[in-house]
């Protein structure tokens, strides 16, 4: 079986930055396991797998290399931007199927993707001091007035509220401790080096 998977960077100004992400059309003749197995080959935080649904205009379903989550962001954005360069989309309003329930996908103008998210609920504060550690960043370059904490829209992440633009492009993520920092924390996913930075191309998936 053959599977065709594209690879894109979300939230990117050029192809050094943004938040890569898999994508694959067409997937319902997958089985669990074998999108368990792609997104592991694919390496990224998380892959996409668009498929035919009675309640939206698509089923997306997200898998990090180890297992399914609920919802994607990064992943929501790359899926509908490859729906659109590969013809089957336009511009206009679009829903999807998510474990989180169906929310809506607009594409406008110049490829602007917007989504719809759940609202969101707050969860533990974090150590500003081992965030910053993580991060090769001091605390008083994180804002005084705001916790570091966790949130999830449908998916646990860690928020960390940064001063400035400038500091936010400086930082230089220490992938180990970020790692360590996150597995402590029920259902955060922890991110890597590798599911972050690592550009590679996997056209085809060989079973």
């Amino acid at each position: 079986m053959k599977v065709k998977a594209y690879t894109l960077n979300s939230f990117a100004k050029s192809i050094e930055g943004g938040n890569p992400a898999g994508v694959v059309l067409n997937a319902d003749d997958l089985s669990e396991n074998d999108m368990k197995k792609i997104a592991g080959i694919i390496g990224f935080s998380e892959t996409a797998f668009v498929m035919k649904s009675d309640l939206a205009d698509f089923k997306v379903r997200f898998f990090t290399p180890n297992e399914e989550v609920d919802i994607c962001g990064h992943s929501t954005i790359a899926t509908f931007y490859t729906l659109s360069r590969q013809g089957y989309i336009k511009l206009g309003k679009y829903s999807q199927e998510t474990k989180t329930g169906v929310l809506n996908v607009e594409l406008k103008e110049d490829l602007l993707i917007m989504m719809e998210q759940n609202t969101p609920n707050y969860y533990e504060i974090v150590s500003k001091n081992e965030i910053a550690d993580s991060l090769n960043i001091t605390t008083a370059e994180i804002l005084e007035e705001l916790p570091v904490q966790i949130v999830s829209t449908g998916l646990r992440d860690i928020f960390v509220p940064i001063k400035n633009m400038d500091i936010l492009n400086s930082i230089n993520p220490d992938f180990k401790k970020v790692a360590e920092i996150s597995s402590k924390i029920p259902n955060v996913i922890p991110v890597n080096e590798s599911s972050e930075t690592v550009k590679k191309s996997f056209p085809e998936f060989m079973e």
